[in-house]
């Protein structure tokens, strides 16, 4: 992580958050293209400055819509009226877990007390149709982790996760939303979003203010579920459940992953009990969570994100069109790594790392865990 002078954590200032700001805001512009254009043009409005030739470099019809300053400013102060601020990686407040993330955010929209995040936390999720039991059974572990110093992390559903904001609701929960912090999901959970905020706890998102939440922002809103947390508790959940893609998740990012187990008859917990088949850790009370992730409380973080600006620029020329259409060619629906389109093409990372970025911009390909990716067949 980058360092100012005395060994103080680097710090964006109010240009550069602006900077980025705009960038990731700009349709196309993900985590991984996001780190891309700033490892390529050393910050974050060269890339700006650059983005309308990538675009038309890309092959795409449609010119670069980058959110002027005059939209983030007013995003940023729609935040100041909310009681939040966006938070750069690499800086102090930032999740230390979230760094280690495949794709983490550039920014993240923060409501409430940041420091929570210095805690040890496990995410809990679970149906949204809970029965009574497993609702009792979600506050009550919630209740016992907070009490015992641990953060409690969901996703302000209905169900698990609202039984489990309001367990550690006194001690402190964090609550990952899949929309803008202004837009709760579901609405009648404002009371509980605004209440957290002002518990000590906190509310995160990567969405920008005003965004109404889709079907597909639900999963990239667990993958922040699941990064925040050492493990992830699935108390109910059927066989085909957002709560299983969590648990995926969190299992693909070297987190533990625990289950309540149910009786076979309920198809509440068909989810859960298949999880225990393929290894997940029997929970029957807070000791089996606690016990099992206290090893990890004091080990040292790994691979954190640094302060992306500025850095050695990435010198690689612009590909040619025939290198373009080698990569184009050699992708397909099946996600490949990296490494393979290399030994497929011939080409040097760098060129590779290049034309993969035209095309995230473009809108025609779709990134993986593992840092796999896939073509896009249809683009709108």
């Amino acid at each position: 992580m980058g360092q100012a002078n005395g060994g103080t954590p680097a710090r964006l200032s109010d240009n550069q958050r602006i900077a980025w700001l705009r960038l990731i805001r700009t349709p196309n512009v993900g985590p991984a293209s996001f780190r891309a254009l700033i490892g390529r043009f050393g910050s974050a409005q060269a890339a700006i400055d650059s983005l309308p030739d990538m675009m038309r470099s890309s092959g795409s019809k449609r010119p670069a819509r980058i959110p002027s300053i005059a939209d983030v400013e007013a995003e940023l102060e729609h935040a100041r009226k909310r009681g939040a601020r966006f938070i750069a990686i690499g800086e102090h407040d930032y999740p230390a877990l979230l760094k280690q993330m495949d794709m983490a955010p550039p920014l993240l929209a923060v409501m409430g007390d940041a420091s929570i995040f210095q805690r040890p936390a496990v995410a809990m999720v679970g149906a949204r149709n809970a029965s009574i039991a497993g609702m009792k059974f979600a506050r009550r572990i919630a209740e016992d982790l907070g009490r015992s110093g641990h953060a409690v992390v969901s996703g302000l559903a209905r169900g698990v996760d609202t039984a489990a904001h309001e367990g550690a609701l006194k001690t402190g929960t964090v609550a990952a939303v899949a929309g803008g912090l202004d837009r709760p999901y579901p609405p009648q959970n404002a009371d509980l979003m605004s209440a957290i905020a002002e518990c000590g706890g906190a509310v995160v998102s990567e969405m920008p203010f005003g965004w109404v939440p889709r079907a597909q922002d639900f999963p990239r809103r667990n993958r922040l579920i699941a990064g925040l947390s050492l493990g992830l508790l699935v108390v109910e959940a059927a066989r085909r459940s957002g709560s299983l893609i969590s648990a995926r998740l969190a299992g693909e990012m070297g987190r533990i992953v625990f289950a309540v187990p149910g009786s076979p008859l309920d198809p509440r917990s068909e989810g859960t009990n298949k999880l225990l088949k393929d290894g997940a850790i029997l929970v029957t009370g807070v000791d089996d969570v606690i016990e099992t992730i206290a090893p990890l409380i004091d080990r040292p973080a790994t691979s954190l994100a640094r302060l992306d600006e500025p850095v050695e620029l990435d010198r690689a020329l612009p590909p040619a069109d025939n290198d373009r259409a080698k990569v184009t060619e050699a992708l397909g629906v099946t996600p490949v790594s990296i490494d393979d389109l290399v030994h497929h093409t011939g080409l040097h990372p760098s060129e590779i790392s290049l034309i993969l970025l035209e095309l995230d911009l473009a809108g025609k390909l779709e990134r993986h865990s593992g840092g796999a990716v896939s073509l896009i067949l249809t683009v709108d």
